[in-house]
């Protein structure tokens, strides 16, 4: 079991290395335009499924509280996948593939940042999101695993950890939660960045 714990770290580690090392660039650039939708009076929404729904309540819940920034005022993030009453009209009447598009229909508006977390890039409800928030004209960030699936081509960033194994992805897109978070918050907060 040690050997085994040894390993599942060190693969850990590996793929948030790497994907550092290629993408930290991409990174910033969603930071940026979460720091810009929000300075503008836009708000974040996000979405995905089992895990990946959980990564989003995570990321919301840091910007709406706070997340270094211990003064600071609440940001408007919300994950759609939170609303039991909302996702079982949506799933029973109309669809499962449209719990998160009938969402952003009824809350995204141009201006505003999608979310969008995938490990595959391939699950329909996801797609059919990514594709309102497009006629919408809300900006995209796909949080995706493996190749990007059919996600990929629809975001204006695709932020795409190139592993095929779905524990190390989310483990990943964790990271990058918390990485955008920080970065949202020291550019709307400079001054309580510069205090630290």
């Amino acid at each position: 079991m040690i050997n085994r714990i040894s390993n599942i770290v060190a693969d850990s580690l590996e793929v948030k290395r790497r994907y550092f090392a290629e993408h930290a660039e991409e990174v910033a650039r969603a930071a940026s335009m979460i720091a810009a939708a929000f300075s503008t009076g836009g708000k974040v929404l996000l979405c995905g499924n089992g895990g990946s729904s959980t990564d989003a309540q995570h990321i919301a819940g840091e910007f709406v509280n706070q997340f270094m920034n211990k003064g600071r005022h609440a940001l408007p993030a919300l994950a759609l996948s939170t609303d039991g009453g909302v996702l079982t009209s949506i799933a029973n009447d109309t669809g499962f593939e449209q719990v998160f598009a009938r969402q952003i229909e009824a809350f995204g508006a141009r201006g505003d940042v999608l979310i969008a977390i995938s490990t595959s890039g391939t699950s329909a409800n996801i797609v059919a999101a990514v594709e309102q928030a497009g006629k919408m004209e809300l900006k995209v960030i796909g949080l995706l695993g493996r190749d990007g699936g059919r996600v990929a081509p629809l975001c204006d960033l695709a932020l795409i950890v190139p592993s095929a194994d779905t524990q190390r992805i989310q483990e990943t897109h964790n990271l990058i939660g918390h990485i955008l978070c920080e970065l949202v918050e020291r550019t709307l907060f400079p001054a309580a960045a510069a205090r630290e």
